[in-house]
């Protein structure tokens, strides 16, 4: 837990992909992420978290569903949605606190 504090303490963007690896759509969904990543470059952080290797930070925050994508800066949640996304939707949403 610590070490998440670190992570979203940032000044710049941290999108989190919380996943599953038993889901089907983890492949594809990280092909979109490296898009994410890519087109971001150095002005925000992408990181996927498994659910089940952190279950004691996915219970903290609550996640249910699969994925749960959120947006942190400076130790702020900025935004948190649930469900598939495209690279283009996550790039504009990032993009908003860059």
């Amino acid at each position: 837990m610590a070490k998440f504090g670190e992570l979203i303490s940032s000044d710049i963007p941290v999108l989190i992909d919380f996943f599953a690896e038993w889901d089907d759509e983890e492949n594809s969904l990280h092909s979109i992420l490296r898009d994410v990543a890519a087109a971001l470059g150095d002005r925000a952080k992408v990181i996927k978290i498994d659910m089940e290797k952190n279950e004691i930070l996915a219970n903290a925050l609550r996640i249910k569903g699969n994925p749960t994508f959120i947006i942190y800066k400076n130790g702020e949640m900025k935004w948190r949605q649930s469900g598939d996304q495209d690279a283009n939707t996550l790039i504009s949403l990032v993009e908003q606190y860059v």
